[in-house]
C-alpha cells in the first residue's frame, strides 16, 4: 500500500531510505539466529488467537525488521494452511512464486502498510522522525477489510523514530484493535516508548547474534572481507550484523587500528601520532561524517570493554593484535573509578560535538587527553 507522497523516481527514493549495499528487510529472504522468535510467531498464528500487536525489541541491526517482514509475508502470502485441515508450516519461509509475494517484496501489497520515516518533498531528504502525518492513514488501513486474503498487516520501523504526536496516533490504533489485523512494531529502545503502547503489545525480545552467526552473514554480504577481518568486525559489532556491515563498508577496522595505536602510547601520548589521527576528523563531507560516526561507536565500545574488564575481570580477546595486553596495562595504572570518570567525559565531549557543532579535531584531542588525565 502506498503511503505518503510518492517520489518521481521510486528507485531513488528507496536508495535514500536504504543507502546500504545489502538487501533491505522487505527483500531479505533469510534470517539466522532467531529461530525461537520465529517459532513463537508461528505458534501464535496457528493457535487461532494471534495477538493484534507485537513489539519486536532488541539492539539495532540484529534482524528485528527482517523478522517483521518475514511474518508479514507469512500472513499475507503463505502459512494459511495448517491446523485441523492441513500440515502446519515449520518455518516462516514463503516460496518466491507464492501469490502476493512479489507485491510484499515491492511494498505494494494492498493489505500491507509500512510506517517509517518519509521523504520530505521540499528538501529531497529523509525526515528525521516519523511525523503524525505519516500515521494519518494507518488507522483507516487497519479497519479496512482484507483485499486479497485473511489478514491486514502494518509494520512500524522503527518506533524509536516516532515523535510524541505520532506515538499518540499509533496508540489510538492500539486502543481499538480491529479483527484480522496485526501491527508489528520494531523498537531498538522500548523503554523510551509510551508505557501505554508497551502495555498493549505482546513483547518479543530478540537477543544479539552470536559471533559465529555474524561472521557467517558477513561472508554472505561482505565477501570482500577476509576471514580475519570478519572475526574482528564480529567482535566490534557486539551481535549486530547491521552494525558489522556498516563498519565493514566504512573501512572502520583501519580506523580502529589507528585509534588503538594512539591509545597504546598512553600515558605519555605520542602527540604527533594523535594530531595525525585527529586531523582526519577536521574534514567535512559524507566520508568524513562516516568516519566520525564510526569513531563515536568504536571509542565508546573500547571504553565500555575497558570498564567491563575492570569490573568483572573478563579477559576479552583483542580485536587487533596491537591491542593485546593494553587493557591490563591501563587498568594497572588507574582505578576503575578514574576510568569511569574519563569515559563519562569522553561521552560528553563526543555528544556535544554534534549537538553544538564543535570542532571535531579538537574534540578528539580533548577525548584522548581526558584518558591521559585519568592515569595521573
Amino acid at each position: 500500500m502506498a503511503r505518503g507522497k510518492a517520489s518521481a523516481d521510486p528507485a531513488e527514493a528507496e536508495k535514500l531510505e536504504w543507502p546500504y549495499a545489502w538487501p533491505p528487510p522487505w527483500r531479505s529472504d533469510r534470517l539466522l539466529g532467531h529461530e525461537i522468535a520465529e517459532k513463537t510467531l508461528m505458534a501464535a498464528r496457528q493457535s487461532g488467537r494471534l495477538h493484534h500487536a507485537w513489539l519486536l525489541t532488541g539492539p539495532r541491526g540484529i534482524g528485528k525488521a527482517t523478522l517483521a517482514w518475514r511474518f508479514a509475508r507469512f500472513l499475507l502470502c503463505g502459512g494459511q494452511q495448517g491446523g485441523l485441515f492441513g500440515d502446519a508450516p515449520e518455518t516462516l519461509d514463503v516460496a518466491p512464486d507464492a501469490p502476493g509475494r512479489a507485491l510484499v517484496d515491492a511494498r505494494s501489497h494492498p493489505d500491507l502498510f509500512h510506517l517509517r520515516r518519509s521523504l520530505n518533498p521540499d528538501t529531497g531528504r529523509m525526515r528525521a522522525e516519523i511525523a503524525v502525518d505519516d500515521v494519518r492513514d494507518l488507522g483507516a488501513f487497519m479497519h479496512m477489510t482484507p483485499a486479497m486474503g485473511q489478514w491486514r498487516v502494518a509494520i512500524v520501523d522503527s518506533a524509536d523514530e516516532m515523535n510524541r504526536n505520532s506515538a499518540n496516533a499509533v496508540l489510538k490504533v492500539l486502543e481499538e484493535p480491529p479483527p484480522n489485523a496485526v501491527l508489528l512494531i520494531v523498537a531498538h529502545a522500548p523503554g523510551r516508548l509510551l508505557p501505554t503502547i508497551r502495555s498493549r503489545c505482546r513483547r518479543l525480545a530478540l537477543q544479539p547474534l552470536s559471533d559465529e552467526t555474524v561472521i557467517r552473514l558477513l561472508g554472505d554480504h561482505a565477501a570482500q572481507t577476509t576471514p580475519e577481518e570478519r572475526i574482528a568486525l564480529a567482535r566490534l559489532a557486539e551481535g549486530s550484523i547491521g552494525r558489522a556491515l556498516e563498519l565493514a563498508g566504512a573501512g572502520s577496522l583501519e580506523l580502529y587500528r589507528e585509534m588503538v595505536d594512539v591509545l597504546a602510547t598512553l600515558p605519555d601520548i605520542d602527540m604527533v601520532r594523535l594530531h595525525g589521527f585527529a586531523e582526519r576528523f577536521a574534514k567535512r563531507g559524507e566520508e568524513a561524517n562516516a568516519d566520525w560516526r564510526s569513531l563515536n561507536y568504536l571509542f565508546d565500545g573500547w571504553l565500555k570493554g575497558l570498564a567491563r574488564r575492570a569490573a568483572v575481570g573478563a579477559d576479552e580477546a583483542p580485536v587487533v593484535p596491537q591491542e593485546s595486553g593494553l587493557h591490563a596495562r591501563l587498568l594497572a595504572a588507574a582505578s576503575l573509578d578514574r576510568w569511569l570518570e574519563a569515559w563519562e567525559k569522553v561521552a560528553h565531549l563526543l555528544s556535544r560535538a554534534d549537538a553544538v557543532n564543535l570542532d571535531r579535531k579538537q574534540t578528539v584531542l580533548g577525548s584522548f587527553l581526558a584518558l591521559q588525565t585519568a592515569m595521573r
